[in-house]
């Protein structure tokens, strides 16, 4: 996360609210049998599966009545949605038990998972810092060094701060001097979180806690007094994972003191959030400002004085929300930026704070036709991070963007990483692919010489495996790539089973990375595939914008298009498909499956956003609008209601067996979609496939989720999908 205010883009939804005039939207009790949906199954209801009392709600958007039957299921704290939470659950287990493949798959995948894994190591203050779980960990735990290479101690163990290992650290910055932790936990998967302050020299915490925090990092004054961070009241009279976030502001915690100072509010704008970072130098306090979690942005800047304060007027340097800039750093008065304005796949550029008009500034890398990802600034250079067909490549720029100099990676996959200063000589990053884990290496900067630094062990050789890249036609012709893992020796007869992943939205590329739990899908003898779709940020803002709002329905064709391709080129055969998707990607999977059902054998919406009529309602959906349209405008409600999953389901087509994912404490996506979708679905399906639920009663939208629930829902979900398209029985030749 580049501004620690700013929601975070590789788990959440981004968007922004539309400007135009809404027109409210109206309830009222009807006949049910006035209700206009794409479901007319109030007749039959589905008597095997748990039941829920539907209401007469009904919503009105202009002249279209929506019913909403289930609406009762958003209030999950309810007597009655705790019953159904449990009879749902009951029912799950019940025929995950079932399963052939279910025990085999978590014993594999326990054995997978048990790698040491390392995040990338970073210093400040004069020490070193990085993240290591030996394994089978629940959390990470926080190691602190005197070098790279040095023993580490204990830090911070998230472990021990819950006995189910559901506390779990969220956001943590170290003080300029060394001598503090702050940092941010998170319980039960909630987005909401707690600051608390550590003496790195003793490992005892301070008497600072601060509550109510979310979406925020935090960033201290350059004497190491205190730091600012960002934080929404707190809820009142109703849920707490339920509640809208608005007005979201930002302040200043002085160490010991019993309360924080406001620093900065929008007080007319709900919408909007403030990212706030002192920079490297400790000479200026940079303000981003956004809204929702579009990535287009005010900048203000202050001087900070030498007794730490940033007092004065803002100097709005960016005034107008028309691009992306994202800072990169600044020496003295210059300030870098990544920037969209005038460049769809990003450029760098400077500006100097006492010349900020535009016709001053200064394109210092320019955009080309790979992607610019992100940029760091360290070792008196830019270290630019490009995505290429959605495959890292990175280039070292000198500052005046007049020298280049490619830097090697170990193969095809994705980098991240390269963080540091600007006097430093070294930096750290690691490489992932679909066939190896995360490894860590050291970039020299004085040689550019690359050195591996820390490399994970696993029971399984990368070599028995192999990853293609393909181009393949959408709807409208567009060409999209996909990644497609499998066994060297395995070769597709036309019915091999395969998992076909997809998000695409919100600018988020999906890049090559390891994963334990698909590794065994890929050994037990299935194909796995990665679309590279619409939406996404693989080949920047234009191809954003094209599975965007009114686009939207491109993804979907998109998602469709690559299960086409894969049965038509022999890899496999209609059923034989299974797909999934997250979050975005859990409405992805939804739409696509209701739109296209005779394609896929299994379907595995996670977390999803599935009622997209209301998913402004709850906690941050307003801030997603950008992407998907308001409800409340009548040419974007248009396209979300043609295909919003909860009001398109239908009675009496064969839908291929469904389990839905979600966590009762999910305040990212609300789990009153998964709950209101499951509930519809199970009432109208008529075929014989499973219509099933999974409720993880302590967990949320992922972010933090312990290793033993990972490793229990992705062998819980993934012997479902095996079930259903065959790869329960034993693998092809």
């Amino acid at each position: 996360m580049r501004n620690l205010a700013k929601l975070p883009l590789t788990l959440a939804i981004a968007c922004c609210i539309a400007a135009c005039a809404k027109e409210p939207v109206k309830s009222e009790t009807m006949n049910p049998k006035a209700e206009i949906t794409a479901s007319d199954s109030a007749q039959m209801p589905a008597s095997k599966y748990p039941s829920f009392a539907r209401m007469d709600t009904v919503d009105t958007y202009g002249d279209v009545k929506v019913a909403d039957p289930y609406r009762g299921l958003e209030e999950i704290d309810s007597a009655a949605t705790k019953a159904w939470i449990a009879a749902q659950n009951e029912m799950t287990q019940s025929v995950l038990a079932t399963l052939p493949a279910r025990d085999a798959l978590k014993a594999r995948m326990t054995e997978l998972w048990n790698f040491e894994r390392f995040g990338v190591p970073f210093s400040e203050g004069g020490r070193w810092f990085m993240t290591r779980n030996d394994g089978l960990q629940n959390q990470a735990v926080l190691y602190t060094m005197a070098n790279p290479k040095a023993e580490p101690r204990v830090l911070l163990d998230p472990n021990t701060l819950s006995a189910d290992g559901t506390m779990a650290l969220n956001s943590m910055s170290v003080s300029p001097d060394g001598k503090y932790l702050a940092y941010a936990v998170s319980e039960g998967g909630s987005d909401w979180q707690t600051w608390k302050v550590r003496d790195i020299a003793t490992g005892a915490d301070l008497s600072d806690v601060i509550a109510w925090s979310k979406f925020s990092g935090a960033t201290w004054t350059p004497d190491s007094s205190g730091f600012y961070y960002g934080a929404f009241a707190k809820p009142e009279g109703e849920n707490a994972l339920k509640a809208a976030n608005k007005f979201q502001k930002v302040y200043f915690h002085k160490l010991g003191a019993s309360g924080a100072a406001l620093v900065f509010e929008q007080p007319n704008e709900p919408d909007r959030s403030a990212g706030f970072n002192v920079t490297d130098d400790g000479k200026y306090l940079v303000n981003s400002i956004s809204e929702g979690t579009d990535e287009r942005n005010l900048v203000y800047i202050k001087k900070i004085a030498a007794d730490g304060s940033a007092a004065g007027d803002w100097l709005k340097l960016i005034d107008k929300m028309d691009a992306t800039y994202s800072l990169v750093g600044n020496v003295n008065s210059t300030f870098y930026f990544l920037t969209t304005n005038g460049a769809p796949k990003y450029r760098l550029i400077a500006i100097d704070f006492n010349k900020p008009e535009p016709a001053n500034w200064q394109t210092i890398i320019k955009e080309s036709e790979a992607t610019l990802l992100s940029a760091s600034l360290v070792g008196d250079s830019f270290i630019a991070n490009y995505l290429r067909d959605a495959k890292s490549e990175v280039t070292r720029v000198s500052l005046d963007g007049s020298k280049t100099t490619a830097i090697r990676l170990p193969g095809v996959g994705t980098v991240s990483g390269f963080g540091g200063k600007q006097q430093d000589q070294e930096t750290y990053f690691s490489f992932a692919s679909y066939t190896n884990p995360s490894e860590l290496f050291r970039l020299d900067l004085k040689t550019n010489s690359v050195t591996s630094f820390k490399k994970a062990t696993l029971k399984f050789n990368p070599a028995d495996y192999q990853t293609e890249q393909v181009f393949y036609p959408s709807k409208d012709g567009t060409k999209i790539p996909m990644f497609i893992t499998r066994r060297v020796d395995l070769k597709p007869n036309g019915q091999t089973p395969t998992l076909l992943y997809g998000y695409g939205g919100f600018n988020i590329p999906m890049l090559p990375g390891f994963s334990p739990a698909t590794l065994a899908w890929v050994e037990k003898g299935g194909i796995y595939a990665v679309a590279n779709l619409r939406g996404g940020g693989e080949y920047g803002e234009n191809w954003h914008q094209a599975g965007m709002k009114t686009n939207k329905q491109n993804v979907f064709d998109d998602f469709a298009a690559a299960a086409d391709y894969l049965i038509a080129e022999g890899y496999t055969a209609p059923k034989k498909i299974a797909i999934n998707g997250r979050s975005n990607g859990g409405l992805l999977v939804a739409a696509t499956m209701l739109q296209r059902p005779e394609l896929f054998g299994a379907a595995i919406p996670a977390v999803g956003v599935l009622d997209m009529l209301r998913f402004n309602e709850f906690t941050i959906g307003k801030a997603w609008e950008s992407d998907y349209g308001s409800p409340q405008t009548p040419a974007e409600f248009a396209a979300l209601y043609k295909y919003s999953p909860l009001q398109n389901i239908k009675t009496g087509i064969e839908y291929p067996a469904t389990m839905v994912l979600t966590g009762d404490h999910d305040d990212r996506v609300y789990p009153a979609h998964s709950f209101k979708f499951a509930a519809q679905l199970q009432e109208s399906y008529r075929g014989d496939s499973p219509q099933l639920i999974r409720i993880e009663t302590r967990g949320g939208h992922g972010a933090g989720k312990p290793t033993f629930m990972q490793i229990e829902e992705n062998a819980d979900w993934m012997a479902f999908a095996a079930k259903y398209v065959g790869l329960d029985q034993p693998p092809q030749p």
